[in-house]
């Protein structure tokens, strides 16, 4: 395990509009705002097409290859994520959300595109005093997050 510690800065409060792609405007409006660090909360819709990152197709390798789903259907979603800045500076989000719908419902990451169905809302907590970035893995090809 390896840590760091931060303290809570800004509170921001989105009200994210139909089609908006959440993590597309949500990385936006944080640069905007030069957030390097925070955390996200996510409540709403999300639309027919949205594309969810589902797992790694083998568990263990050398690469990981992502499985991903499409939402055929609007969902109701819930999220939480976190925010920090990659090697290059560019705000980097990551994001999951479990999404229903009737009684069907699955959960994944939504960087592959997930579409605000009608209204999505999105609460930011900025995290200041953090060192903490995204850092790229050659294993895996994630950008990791290095806390101190």
């Amino acid at each position: 395990m390896k840590y760091s510690e931060a303290s809570l800065g800004r509170v921001f409060i989105l009200r994210l509009e139909d089609g908006d792609v959440i993590h597309e405007t949500v990385e936006c409006f944080a640069a905007e705002k030069n957030i390097s660090a925070g955390l996200v909360f996510l409540l709403g819709g999300a639309g027919k097409g949205s594309r969810l990152v589902v797992g790694p197709k083998k568990p263990y390798g050398a690469r990981v290859i992502p499985m991903e789903t499409f939402l055929n259907n609007a969902y109701e979603i819930v999220g939480l994520g976190t925010l920090f800045k990659n090697e290059e500076g560019k705000i980097v989000s990551h994001i999951h959300v479990t999404a229903g719908r009737r009684r069907k419902a699955v959960a994944g990451c939504i960087r592959r595109g997930v579409r605000t169905w009608a209204v999505a809302e999105v609460i930011i907590i900025e995290l200041t005093g953090s060192y903490a970035k995204r850092v790229k893995d050659p294993e895996t090809g994630f950008e990791l997050l290095e806390p101190f």
